[in-house]
């Protein structure tokens, strides 16, 4: 059985339970990381002392988005793992562009759901809202093409920003209306693996 080591808040530990959902892996999941700490066991598995890890039989490996594709390769055969190089990479792009867009999104996260309202930073949110904005138009002018960051149908590329894609439509900021994102927002809001493990309150 996949164990997935990491607490489900964390948007990386989310990335990967919701992608054993969708592949239909029994699995196990430990919380690990921020209030639940890290024991001596567990920075064996990971010297980066980050969430998560998994292991899969003798595999131990961590890096979320290495874990999507490890998963997809291993579980998802074609559907989630083309042959097509070119094709794959179509989806594996987004993965790694998510990266930007996380940066874009972290200051206005930590202060509107890590601090209390007498320790933030508002311009640091705004900053960040903006930058957030920017980034998202980008996604917008993508998926006016096509309905998902993979192609015609859902896959690999729509898992990490489709994490962050809650937590943008669920903070408390300014947004600008983007039709094709909010279009893919709600299709993803269909799928029972997303709801369960990703739609959980902020913290």
């Amino acid at each position: 059985m996949l164990t997935i080591w990491g607490r489900l808040n964390s948007h990386n530990v989310k990335k990967v339970a919701w992608f054993a959902e969708e592949l239909d892996i029994p699995y196990v999941r430990h919380d690990v990381g921020g209030a639940f700490g890290m024991d001596t066991a567990y920075l064996e598995k990971n010297p980066n002392a980050l969430i998560p890890t998994i292991e899969d039989g003798d595999v131990v490996l961590w890096e979320s988005n290495a874990i999507l594709r490890y998963l997809a390769a291993r579980r998802g055969a074609d559907r989630f793992w083309p042959t097509d190089p070119s094709e794959r990479a179509l989806a594996d792009r987004w993965m790694d562009w998510q990266f930007g867009y996380a940066d874009a999104q972290r200051d206005a996260f930590l202060n509107l759901i890590r601090r209390t309202p007498d320790q933030r930073d508002a311009a640091a949110i705004t900053r960040s809202a903006a930058a957030c904005s920017k980034q998202m138009a980008i996604l917008d002018r993508y998926l006016a093409e096509t309905p998902w960051l993979s192609g015609d149908a859902f896959g690999i590329g729509d898992v990490p920003m489709g994490v962050y894609a809650y937590t943008w439509f669920t903070l408390p900021i300014d947004r600008p209306r983007l039709e094709h994102v909010e279009a893919w927002y709600a299709r993803l809001r269909e799928r029972p693996g997303y709801i369960s493990q990703v739609m959980i309150p902020l913290s």
